[in-house]
């Protein structure tokens, strides 16, 4: 596996070239943007991230509205809170540096099991076991292994005792570009001799996934309310779903259709025929579209008012975002 990934390894702005020390920020960094983000997609939007935040201190000391704004559209919003409290807890009590073991890791904001383990290999070269789904993929069809924790238990066994955080981007590598879930292409792959699914035939039966029944449908309204140029935007609360992010105002997300009973300013409210269509880790959300011309005052003193031509710069989640689009083609 070293070998392969000596000679076949990614270059990645975040990742370290042979010889180099890696950059525990940007491990960091990288591994939470990755968490269901795609690398095509990630590595811009880091690249852009580190030209302004490109370290601890300077993360620490940025404005919650301009971090969640420069996190919009990678979705999992939490995960933007908990990197601004991970970098505050890094500098205060941390002297700015990140602590080398899986448990230092494990203490911070945000940091679980799987970021605690790719921090202390691939940043600290310590012993530690990385299991991604790339890595679980390339695994589960080695042995055979059935079940996250059979996974898990092959995966510590041959996590070899140097060079772990090599090994463990290794095979995230092989799991990204030759263990690929269907029609993995085994002939390019150096573990094939050894591959238990490969010598059975049934490589794209692993990993065994348990059955998932359907997922609930919400629906809800999104209200546009334009006074002059202006479009309304609110704060979300800062707990829960896309918390803390400037949106367009919305009614209740629940299992009945929507109304305008939930506008958020008086107004000559009009359903357009259009709806949004977007899907969440737990439900999917059909949004109605309302829109009205309204009087700027109005609205509540929290109201936030946003030039309709700048509008993409205000970091709306991808929900709001499709929604604006829609109405603006309408």
């Amino acid at each position: 596996m070293l070998n392969w990934y000596d000679a076949h390894r990614r270059e990645l702005p975040w990742r370290a070239l042979p010889g180099e020390v890696a950059n525990p920020y940007r491990v960091w960094l990288s591994e939470v943007m990755l968490q269901q983000t795609g690398v095509a997609t990630v590595i811009p939007r880091f690249q852009a991230w580190v030209a302004r935040w490109p370290d601890f201190a300077s993360l620490a000391a940025a404005r919650d509205d301009d971090v969640m704004a420069a996190w919009a559209g990678l979705g999992y919003y939490a995960r933007a809170r908990n990197l601004v409290a991970c970098a505050k807890a890094v500098v205060a009590d941390h002297e700015g540096q990140f602590p080398e073991t899986e448990a230092g890791l494990h203490a911070l904001p945000g940091i679980g099991d799987y970021t605690a383990a790719a921090i202390a290999a691939i940043a600290f070269g310590a012993r530690a076991t990385v299991v991604d789904a790339n890595v679980e993929r390339v695994v589960a069809r080695l042995f055979r292994a059935a079940g996250k924790p059979a996974v898990r238990a092959a995966a510590e066994a041959i996590t070899p005792q140097t060079r772990a955080g090599d090994f463990a981007q290794g095979m995230m590598d092989l799991g990204s570009a030759i263990c690929i879930p269907r029609k993995p292409r085994c002939l390019l792959c150096p573990l094939r001799d050894d591959c238990a699914a490969f010598a059975a035939g049934d490589q794209e039966s692993f990993p065994v996934k348990p059955a998932k029944g359907p997922k609930p449908q919400r629906y809800g309204t999104i209200f546009w309310a334009q006074a002059g140029d202006d479009v309304l935007l609110v704060r979300r609360p800062p707990k829960g779903l896309l918390g803390g992010m400037r949106a367009l105002p919305t009614g209740p997300w629940t299992d009945a259709h929507p109304g305008l009973a939930d506008a958020p300013i008086a107004g000559d409210w009009t359903m357009r025929e259009r709806t949004v269509a977007h899907g969440f880790t737990h439900f999917d959300l059909q949004l109605a579209l309302a829109t009205a011309r309204v009087e700027r005052h109005q609205a509540g003193e929290d109201a936030i008012w946003w030039p309709v031509e700048s509008l993409s710069q205000a970091g709306l989640p991808t929900v709001f975002a499709k929604a604006a689009k829609a109405i603006g083609g309408a």
